[in-house]
């Protein structure tokens, strides 16, 4: 029986009295019995014994019952159920009152009744028991839980991943270009010193950024020379579009790609689209998703277009300094570029 296997401490500081407790419970069939006459001793066997069960005796020189109850409960883990029972002569109120304070489970008076030092172990130890079952019941649980919430974040990664890479594909079939957005976005958002799940949120989310474009016709996004007028506007509704696919989520990560979706053509000036926001009005992702999206683009070659050199990108970014961009992320940007 798991009752009888139980680890048992006894703390008093008359040998008799621990002589009269080690026989009834060896006659009772519990097997690790131990004991001491010094509480200064209950400290080390707390790890040394690992007790299921405290009996502690109340009156002790040196440090007395309810000083190293006070002790015993500092150095246990609070989540993991240590039953003390006090035993003592003195049942007066105030003593009772004093233990229960102090954090005694439950009292055994002296002179003992055999019958009841079993009853009263026995039980404070099937509670403790019950209690470690339903602990360890709950840490399943709650790993369980953290593994399908993992499980649930990583499969919202992959598909915002495989939307990015599907809108991409429109106008580059390499697909590259969206995850080269991302993986600058998380470089500018880490530099600027944002926490780990902020960089995190924007380099998942960048790669969405131009995800409205799956509403643009072919004819207008695949157009390799300048677009006239009509088509510009048709082309700017992108963004709109890309803000109304993501639209109404409760996850934070569609509310960023959402934010970015929209508004990465705003500018700094004011004069971008599709609100024509200004300064910090514009959300910081899209301002940093903004200035990924330009350095990538100009560097890397079209059907329309050269790659520009970086010295030449780099040079236009500045020169876009509080117009197209933010100065601040533009003198950061620059400073990454150069150490790259």
């Amino acid at each position: 029986m798991e009752v009888m296997t139980a680890n048992i401490l006894i703390v008093d500081d008359q040998e008799y009295n621990v002589s009269l407790l080690e026989r009834i419970l060896g006659r009772a069939g519990f097997k690790n019995v131990y004991s001491t006459m010094d509480s200064l001793q209950v400290g080390r066997l707390l790890t040394e014994v690992n007790p299921d069960v405290i009996l502690l005796d109340l009156h002790m020189p040196g440090m007395d019952g309810l000083a190293t109850l006070r002790m015993i409960r500092e150095q246990s883990d609070p989540d993991h159920y240590l039953p003390v029972l006090m035993l003592t002569a003195d049942m007066t109120t105030e003593a009772k009152q004093q233990g229960l304070q102090a954090g005694v489970n439950d009292f055994l008076t002296k002179p003992y009744d055999r019958t009841e030092v079993i009853l009263r172990i026995t039980n404070l130890l099937r509670t403790r028991f019950l209690h470690n079952q339903l602990q360890h019941h709950n840490n399943l649980l709650e790993e369980k839980v953290r593994e399908r919430t993992e499980e649930l974040e990583q499969a919202q990664v992959e598909i915002l991943q495989l939307l990015g890479r599907a809108a991409e594909y429109r106008d580059d079939m390499t697909g590259q270009h969206t995850q080269r957005v991302g993986a600058l976005s998380g470089q500018i958002a880490e530099r600027l010193g944002l926490s780990e799940q902020e960089v995190h949120m924007i380099r998942t989310a960048a790669p969405l950024h131009d995800i409205g474009k799956i509403g643009i016709p072919d004819h207008i996004l695949l157009k390799p020379g300048r677009f006239e007028p009509h088509e510009f506007e048709r082309m700017k509704l992108h963004t709109s579009i890309g803000s109304s696919i993501l639209e109404g989520s409760s996850f934070r990560l569609l509310k960023v790609a959402r934010l970015i979706a929209e508004s990465h053509h705003e500018k700094w000036d004011g004069s971008g689209y599709p609100q024509g926001l200004k300064g910090e009005e514009i959300p910081l992702e899209a301002r940093i998703v903004a200035l990924a999206d330009f350095y990538d683009a100009l560097t890397h070659e079209r059907p329309y277009k050269r790659a520009w050199t970086r010295e030449e990108t780099v040079a236009e970014i500045e020169a876009q300094r509080g117009k197209h961009f933010d100065p601040q992320l533009v003198d950061m940007f620059i400073q990454l570029i150069e150490e790259q």
